[in-house]
């Protein structure tokens, strides 16, 4: 008994009406390939012998416009007024914090365990500081960079705590004074070991 055409199996002819997709991935298409190409071409002329990871950077300047940009939204969502220009007393409290908390971040011992997976222990530098170098392989010199270097975290600190002042203005500026006054704190801990050295002659 012949099979009936429900019964019949699949055959290919079907396979022939469908549509052709192209299952090609997009990192391969040509534009990508060029600007790749171009990138390559750039950093390679750009730095001349020396390593230079171009692309972490630009990743690194993806991610703070991605950063900026989120809590940006947030203020508008929440409609915090932006006042027409800051008063110099916070500009003077979020340089001061700025710095104390980008130096706590980026070089005390204390911190060192977050910087462990994108930077090498060199030696200490300064009182309860490190010296510490970015990791060489690919995806963590950038950040290890960035992790070492206070005044590349400082662009990243300030900009977080502009945004608390926006969102959260109470709260920010308590914890800014703390810093602030840790900051305070500490210039008066060098300055009392410099006395005590002077006066003893060592």
């Amino acid at each position: 008994m012949p099979k009936s055409a429900g019964n019949r199996p699949y055959k290919g002819v079907g396979r022939e009406r469908m549509p052709h997709m192209d299952t090609t991935p997009v990192t391969d298409s040509r534009p990508v390939r060029g600007l790749r190409g171009l990138l390559r071409r750039a950093e390679r002329d750009y730095s001349a012998g020396h390593d230079r990871p171009l692309g972490g950077y630009l990743a690194a300047m993806a991610g703070f416009t991605a950063f900026t940009t989120a809590w940006t939204t947030a203020v508008r969502l929440r409609g915090r007024p932006v006042p027409d220009r800051p008063e110099p007393w916070d500009v003077v409290l979020t340089s001061v914090a700025t710095f104390r908390l980008s130096r706590l971040l980026s070089k005390a011992s204390v911190t060192s365990p977050l910087r462990a997976p994108f930077t090498r222990y060199v030696g200490p530098q300064g009182p309860a500081e490190l010296h510490e170098e970015a990791q060489p392989q690919q995806g963590r010199h950038t950040v290890g960079e960035l992790a070492t270097c206070p005044f590349c975290m400082s662009v990243w600190v300030a900009s977080a705590l502009t945004a608390g002042q926006l969102l959260w203005p109470r709260a920010t500026r308590t914890a800014m004074g703390t810093l602030t006054a840790l900051a305070g704190a500490d210039t008066l801990q060098l300055a009392y070991s410099a006395l005590v050295d002077k006066t003893s002659g060592d």
